[in-house]
């Protein structure tokens, strides 16, 4: 009986004992649990401190920095008029800070329209052009209409000092559509004012015709052009120089032997083409390579609304590929259009749109067409009445769409260009001050097309290009 006894208290102490055990590990287990949350919590509230202190310093610099690529695409006004806001609540911004931000004590009072005295333009951002070390704007000013001959020397050159005051930094030149007066207009400018020259880049065409007296892209040919070019610009070098089409009669070894040598001499830092087809670019890499020669980086292609095959589909591969970057130029953002309904569709409707990759032949002579006064080389040619007909309502939804967002059609044109990622530079024109200043207003607009605007415009062109299907030799056998 007493064994019993003993065996049942020595039990009952064994349970007593686990019970405390059990109760001291949940009470340790509930410690830690409740040290761990502690931890997390103030882990998150100095996480939410650094991003609030980040986020109020890239708030009030946003507008200095926009050479940054890691800077967000600006909405429309959306930086500035959380500053404005801010300060009219009491938040202790000075006018320093607001000054530094672009900001007048005077709000915009319509949309889609800078501050004149802004040092910074909203949305303007700098990228490598192909994959060399280039950096330029994401607009460019094409020089074609700016020195036409119905703009003054003292009109050209309130543009070109517009677009640096901007933030533009490239200049493209084109001796077939405004002939030599371009490259000797500018050098005067660019010695008047007295710019750095590190702070703008020039490009400028290597230009051939049936009537010049060097037919072809002969190594005589191009290092007398660039020559040409320097005297008359006035500079010790040429940041791009551009092939103007492929020569079908010049070996392409002969063409990047030349190019190499006067990149060697010092007076080009890079080179590029225009208007050359997938295939020549490709020759012309592939000889580059094979002897050891400096690459081009950069194909100028026209691309807008109604041309998009070659952009869309190729030059994203050759940049992929080669490091072959895009500087894209189109009728209505090198201002050839002043936004009329009637004008417009003539423009967008030019039967040459169709022929992307001609090569040049002997029989073509740009450069009497270029020539003539105002553009007349950009009439359209004969089409059909149907084709001419469906331009036309396209034009017109399109400019209805235009009106929905506050803006023009050129604008429109232009900030749809600029969603492509794949265009690194677009290259505007202007013949006057105020033509150039709307044009720059697009990148506000830019940030406002999103995925059901685009998905609106594609249903308005109905020209969205697709690769043709692969076909297997497999199954014509």
């Amino acid at each position: 009986m007493d064994r019993a006894k003993e065996h049942h208290r020595s039990q009952r102490e064994q349970w007593e004992i686990r019970q405390l055990d059990n109760d001291l590990l949940q009470q340790r287990q509930s410690e830690r649990d409740r040290e761990r949350e502690l931890k997390e919590l103030a882990e998150q509230r100095l996480l939410l401190a650094d991003e609030h202190d980040v986020s109020d310093l890239q708030f009030m610099c946003r507008a200095p920095i926009a050479s940054l690529d890691c800077m967000e695409e600006f909405s429309a006004g959306s930086g500035l008029s959380g500053l404005a806001d801010r300060a009219a609540d009491g938040g202790g911004l000075t006018k320093e800070q607001l000054l530094l931000a672009g900001l007048t004590h005077s709000a915009p009072t319509a949309p889609l329209q800078l501050n004149r005295t802004a040092n910074v333009t909203p949305g303007l951002r700098y990228r490598n052009l192909g994959k060399s070390g280039l950096r330029v704007s994401n607009i460019g000013l094409g020089t074609w209409p700016t020195f036409s001959p119905n703009v003054t020397e003292e009109q050209a050159e309130q543009i070109i000092v517009l677009a640096v005051e901007s933030g533009i930094n490239a200049f493209d030149l084109s001796e077939a559509h405004s002939g030599t007066r371009a490259e000797v207009e500018l050098g005067r400018i660019l010695t008047r004012r007295g710019w750095k020259r590190t702070t703008f880049i020039v490009t400028t065409k290597i230009y051939w015709s049936t009537r010049s007296e060097e037919r072809g892209l002969s190594r005589k040919h191009i290092i007398e052009s660039v020559k040409a070019s320097l005297s008359r610009l006035q500079l010790s070098y040429i940041d791009v120089v551009i092939v103007h089409k492929a020569d079908p009669m010049c070996p392409m070894e002969e063409v990047v032997r030349a190019m190499n040598y006067v990149i060697n001499q010092g007076w080009v830092m890079y080179w590029g083409t225009a208007r050359w087809s997938p295939v020549e670019i490709m020759e012309a890499y592939t000889n580059c390579r094979q002897f050891n020669c400096v690459t081009p980086i950069v194909e100028q292609a026209e691309y807008h609304l109604f041309c998009r095959e070659k952009t869309e589909l190729h030059m994203p591969e050759l940049y992929n590929k080669i490091g072959v970057g895009l500087m894209a130029w189109s009728p209505i953002s090198m201002g050839l259009s002043q936004s009329k309904d009637d004008s417009t569709i003539q423009l967008f409707s030019r039967a040459s749109f169709r022929n992307k990759y001609s090569s040049f032949s002997w029989t073509e002579d740009e450069t009497a067409a270029a020539n003539k006064e105002g553009y007349g080389w950009m009439k359209e040619r004969s089409q059909p009445a149907e084709e001419s007909r469906k331009y036309s309502e396209r034009i017109r939804e399109l400019n209805s769409l235009a009106e929905r967002l506050g803006c023009s059609l050129a604008q429109l044109t232009i900030a749809w260009t600029l969603k492509n990622e794949s265009v690194q530079c677009l290259l505007l024109g202007a013949s006057n001050v105020d033509q150039l200043y709307e044009s720059i207003q697009a990148l506000q607009l830019i940030p406002k097309l999103n995925v059901s605007m685009v998905q609106d415009i594609e249903k308005i062109l109905e020209n969205k290009p697709t690769r043709p299907p692969m076909v297997s030799t497999l199954a014509l056998r």
